[in-house]
């Protein structure tokens, strides 16, 4: 008996250094997460998948006067939202409606919704109209790891299709918060579109925590500067007809 103890002793002075490496090996691949796992996570760390949201956008021209606008925003899974203008009055009564790739402004005294594109602008100023009624980041663009920190991952995102409105986004997620930090938003060709910088991190809900400002430049657009202003971020159950074309005059219903 002493010599299966002496052999016991022996062998488990080996197996268990090597039992204990291959458990941190395994718990280590099991939590380490992928480019597109990341931007799952900073999606839902933003935002509900279906929510309603009110908040702020401000444009500061060079000489530092600013045009102020109040949105109440609704959306439902990855693809779908809309926007109701609620001030100024010069505004209140408009609606957006994106589906997927297509978004549409209702103007009440036109009276039918009129086809707009991701890269205009329904307020003007650096923020286009796929910034105001962005979707998830995870829905339209693939992401791998450029680099990885003690604090942050960086990101490379190359969009699924050619009719989103950047090509590509790089990305610094804050490891704490799971949230970006800022973002480039890049052309095709590589130049520089503008940057994204998200702020002041707020609790929203009971679940929620993230940052309430989001603050753009633009090299193209020197001088001028748009903010976003977050008040209010709330899940809610929404049915499929709110997005439709058909509904966009009766938006504010559901206030």
């Amino acid at each position: 008996m002493m010599w299966f103890k002496q052999l016991f002793k022996i062998n488990s002075n080996v197996i268990f250094p090597v039992v204990v490496f291959l458990c941190l090996l395994v718990t280590g691949t099991a939590v380490a997460l992928d480019g597109n796992e990341i931007l799952l996570q900073v999606d839902r760390n933003l935002q509900p998948e279906s929510y309603e949201m009110y908040r702020k956008l401000i444009n500061i021209e060079p000489d530092g006067s600013k045009k102020e606008f109040v949105l109440y925003t609704v959306k439902k899974g990855q693809d779908r939202m809309v926007a109701l203008f609620l001030s100024p009055a010069s505004e209140k009564g408009r609606s957006t409606l994106r589906l997927g790739d297509n978004m549409w402004l209702y103007i009440p005294s036109v009276g039918k919704p009129l086809r707009i594109t991701s890269l205009q602008s329904v307020i003007g100023g650096v923020f286009n109209n796929s910034d105001i009624l962005r979707l998830d980041y995870s829905a339209e663009y693939n992401a791998v790891i450029l680099e990885e920190t003690a604090d942050k991952y960086v990101l490379d995102c190359k969009a699924k299709t050619s009719s989103i409105a950047y090509d590509s986004l790089k990305m610094e997620v804050d490891k704490k918060t799971m949230v970006p930090v800022t973002i480039g938003c890049y052309a095709a060709s590589g130049m520089l579109i503008k940057t994204l910088y998200y702020k002041n991190i707020k609790k929203f809900g009971d679940d929620l925590l993230r940052p309430s400002v989001l603050e753009t430049d633009s090299p193209l657009y020197k001088g001028y500067k748009s903010i976003m202003i977050y008040a209010k971020i709330n899940k809610k159950k929404l049915a499929d007809e709110v997005f439709t074309l058909n509904y966009l005059p009766r938006v504010d219903e559901l206030r």
